[in-house]
């Protein structure tokens, strides 16, 4: 590993070289004379604050001649250079990282040590109300795409002495910032060190999807669409998480932080229930539970009983289309599903200023016209929007993603094989689940394994003064909240 030189002159080639000054406009190298040293400075333009960085030279500057002479390194970094966040360093690897991260280093000749003046500012936006997690009452600032702003948003609502937040990078070309943070008396200690095992192992150039390419290399079930691990753009979600013995991650350049051992069911669960009255927040979680299954299950249930009438009572027989259209039912019901995610597409790269009107021709032109001309019947129509619906009330985006894939599944089960497949194709997915382990956590946990306990906060939202245990599943050092 190569060292930082006596000579100036030495490490300033090496760093032009290395880093291709020259070539990178955005690089910048200044050579600087103070109190008759020396000196030279690297930082990335736009990166260091400059106001800072103009009162450290202005501080340098009134130095007098040969007033470093003896003992330079322990004058300028005690006494000369006014900044709190100072660091020596020989590494020029190292030395190299901080200047691609933001750092500025300052480099004297002589000296075989470098001084690293963290004065970086990252360009940022401020904290808004995150899209995907809205809640009627509550706090409308959310993580935003700079880290420090991020954990600073987190200790501010855990003031806790034991938080810990442990910086690492991972990725041999990007060097992306992973914080792990988790609460040292809470959490369980080995799966932190399981988890800074986990992000020491990734071997990659770079972590260009940040959050999702880390957890791809956590789950190695690639083509398995559950997620996971949960995401939140919520600072009081996440800290609410570190309070139960969850270890979040916080990565550089994204919005979400990525809380680990999560199950189902807490893919299910939104502030929102928290932000209101026990009765209406448990109210609100079985409403959105039904809405969720019934969009996982209802279609290809209906889609059954659509083909096989025999099956339904006669209370019930007005289930099923009375003009099927020209089209056959499954082919119907596969062209509206592939609609429905094509709208979404559009939706998102569609301008806000147009917006309604996609919505309009969505409504108008795409709906009762293709009704109309027999390409759909209204049944049809009416429980694709209901499992719409139902998909759009999951708090996480994945989770919902995962149903749909799911939901199709069952509908070529029920199709190819009728109730049997209706049944086996639900039995596979509940074993599919139920044999899902997310960090050596059961996905399926607290149904099964079961625990009667941690089921009564899971399925119902109840007051906060009587949950007195945290999850067990997490095996807490500290189990009484």
């Amino acid at each position: 590993m190569k060292k930082v030189a006596p000579s100036l002159e030495t490490n300033v080639s090496y760093l032009k070289s290395y880093l291709g000054v020259d070539k990178s406009f955005d690089i910048i190298n200044l050579d600087l004379n103070y109190a008759g040293k020396d000196m030279a400075m690297f930082m990335v333009d736009g990166f260091a604050k400059d106001d800072i960085m103009l009162y450290i030279m202005q501080s340098l500057q009134r130095l007098q001649p040969n007033e470093l002479d003896t003992d330079t390194l322990r004058k300028l970094v005690k006494r000369d250079i006014p900044y709190i966040e100072l660091e020596e360093m020989k590494e020029m690897d190292k030395i190299v990282d901080f200047i691609l991260s933001g750092a500025t280093v300052l480099f004297v000749d002589e000296l075989d040590r470098a001084i690293i003046i963290d004065a970086r500012e990252y360009p940022a936006r401020s904290p808004e109300e995150p899209d995907l997690e809205r809640v009627v009452r509550g706090p409308r600032d959310g993580f935003v795409e700079t880290l420090v702003f991020n954990t600073a948003l987190t200790r501010r609502r855990v003031r806790d002495r034991s938080l810990r937040m442990e910086f690492t990078q991972v990725g041999r070309r990007s060097k992306t910032d992973v914080v792990i943070s988790y609460i040292e008396d809470i959490a369980d200690s080995r799966q932190v060190e399981r988890l800074k095992k986990l992000l020491d192992g990734i071997d990659t150039d770079g972590l260009p999807m940040a959050e999702k390419s880390i957890e791809e290399f956590f789950s190695h079930r690639y083509w398995n669409p559950y997620p996971a691990v949960r995401y939140t753009e919520r600072p009081d979600t996440a800290a609410s998480h570190l309070l139960e013995g969850h270890i979040v991650l916080i990565i550089d350049g994204t919005p979400s932080v990525m809380i680990t051992q999560t199950t189902f069911w807490q893919h299910l669960q939104h502030a929102e229930e928290y932000r209101q009255k026990p009765s209406v927040g448990a109210y609100l979680r079985i409403v959105r539970f039904i809405a969720i299954f019934f969009s996982l299950l209802l279609l290809p249930l209906y889609y059954l009983f659509s083909v096989q009438p025999d099956l339904l009572p006669d209370a019930f027989y007005f289930i099923g289309p009375e003009d099927s259209g020209v089209i056959p039912l499954l082919v119907q019901f596969l062209i509206a599903e592939l609609g429905l995610d094509i709208l979404r597409m559009a939706s998102i790269h569609t301008p806000s200023a147009l917006a309604t009107a996609l919505g309009l021709v969505a409504a108008i032109m795409i709906g009762e016209v293709s009704v109309e001309v027999g390409w759909f019947s209204h049944e049809v129509v009416l429980y694709i929007a209901t499992a719409a619906i139902g998909s759009y009330a999951t708090p996480s985006y994945e989770l919902g993603m995962a149903n749909r894939l799911a939901r199709l599944f069952l509908l070529f089960t029920t199709a190819l094989f009728g109730v049997g497949g209706y049944v086996v194709g639900v039995t596979i997915w509940l074993l599919f689940l139920i044999k899902m382990r997310t960090l050596d956590t059961p996905y399926f946990w607290p149904l099964v394994p079961f625990s009667a306990k941690n089921m009564r906060d899971t399925f119902i939202r109840f007051p906060l003064p009587e949950r007195h245990l945290r999850p067990s599943i997490l095996r807490p050092k500290d189990p009484d909240r």
